[in-house]
């Protein structure tokens, strides 16, 4: 080696200590470490399909309802403020929005550059203080949730229509009817009486037809004439489409994503999948009612026909993360084998139930 010639670097030998990084390397690994994952943007409210969630659906709040009852409002504020940096356990709701995500995920890597995505919105009465521990929760589970709405005491019902809502879902049955009044996709959603793994990859809805997806047309013809003369009156009217129901809406816009994916050859990967599951017969008054989906450009997945058997053995066969029906007894059917299910408070079905109403915590809605 000449004289003044720069060495060559030497690799160290077993057991040799390299150089330590200089400390603003340091800093700066820990300073990025503590910054916060990017986010994808939340799409525009207009070009989404939109799910507003009540609080009291998304997380189990069973300790803070019995405060406010018991103690009320004040007591129940101090209550979640002091304990705002405790996530909520998951609530009945949650399943699905997880499932949502899951789909849009898919959608992005697909369509990049699209907003047709599923748009989270968490509603609730809470005030702006109490939402902390909401912000909290949402951001221990990982759950992509921008959008808020949280009324102060106040109902949410009338923010519905401005968020664009597609469906609402919450565990108060006065602002669903409210919601229903108003002409918006709702329903009651109830926890089932155990719990069922659901699938992490593909969101599962399962619909009711009659007062669900349909009208209560054919329903208030078997209250007032019984079952003969219904399956007369399907008979005749086959080829007549049957008017819609409160949910058509929701089952059009999923079939909308369905075929963003169908367009990429997925129809057998794709990660939604629909159920119709109703208790008509199919022989005598099943055709009506596919014939009135085709007339809509809609389908079902999978079309079940359970001519008056329970539904519940059968939804637990599918495994939906949510089942809708305007039926309670339905409704409890399906809890009792692990299905979320929710109420749809419309059609003759509803004449006998309306009930006065009760006290309700914030967190209800």
């Amino acid at each position: 080696m000449e004289p003044g010639e720069p060495r060559e670097p030497r690799e160290p030998g077993p057991g040799a200590e390299t150089a330590a990084a200089p400390p603003w390397e340091e800093a700066k690994t820990f300073y990025d470490n503590l910054a916060p994952q990017k986010k994808p943007k939340s799409p525009k409210p207009q070009n989404a399909v939109t799910i507003a969630v009540s609080s009291r659906a998304l997380f189990r709040m069973d300790e803070e309802q019995r405060i406010y009852t018991e103690q009320g409002v004040e007591e129940y504020v101090r209550y979640q403020l002091e304990h705002e940096n405790e996530p909520f356990s998951p609530g009945p709701a949650f399943p699905f929005v997880k499932a949502l995500e899951a789909v849009n995920r898919r959608l992005r890597e697909l369509y990049p550059e699209s907003e047709d995505l599923f748009d989270i919105v968490l509603v609730t009465n809470n005030h702006a203080q109490v939402g902390v521990r909401l912000i909290n929760s949402i951001n221990h589970y990982d759950l992509f949730i921008e959008r808020f709405c949280m009324t102060g005491g106040n109902s949410p019902i009338c923010y519905l229509k401005a968020y664009h809502t597609n469906l609402y879902l919450s565990a108060d049955a006065e602002k669903v009817q409210e919601a229903i009044d108003e002409g918006i996709a709702a329903a009651t959603i109830f926890s089932p009486s155990r719990d069922v793994a659901v699938s992490q990859s593909q969101l599962r809805v399962a619909f009711d037809g009659d007062a669900v997806l349909f009208s209560d047309e054919s329903e208030r013809i078997v209250k007032a004439h019984g079952l003969d003369r219904f399956f007369e009156h399907e008979k005749a009217h086959e080829n007549k489409p049957l008017a819609q129901g409160p949910l058509k809406g929701f089952l059009e816009a999923l079939g909308r994503l369905q075929k963003k994916f169908y367009s990429k050859g997925l129809r057998l990967e794709c990660p939604i999948r629909t159920y119709l599951v109703t208790a008509r017969s199919a022989a005598s008054s099943g055709a009506r009612a596919l014939k009135t989906l085709r007339s809509w450009g809609l389908e079902t997945d999978e079309a079940l026909f359970l001519a008056g058997a329970p539904k519940g053995p059968l939804l637990e066969k599918i495994r939906p993360h949510i089942f809708f029906d305007d039926q309670m007894f339905h409704v409890a059917g399906a809890q009792e084998m692990g299905t979320v299910a929710a109420h749809v408070p419309y059609g003759v079905a509803q004449t006998s139930r309306r009930t006065s109403p009760t006290k309700q915590a914030p967190p209800a809605q």
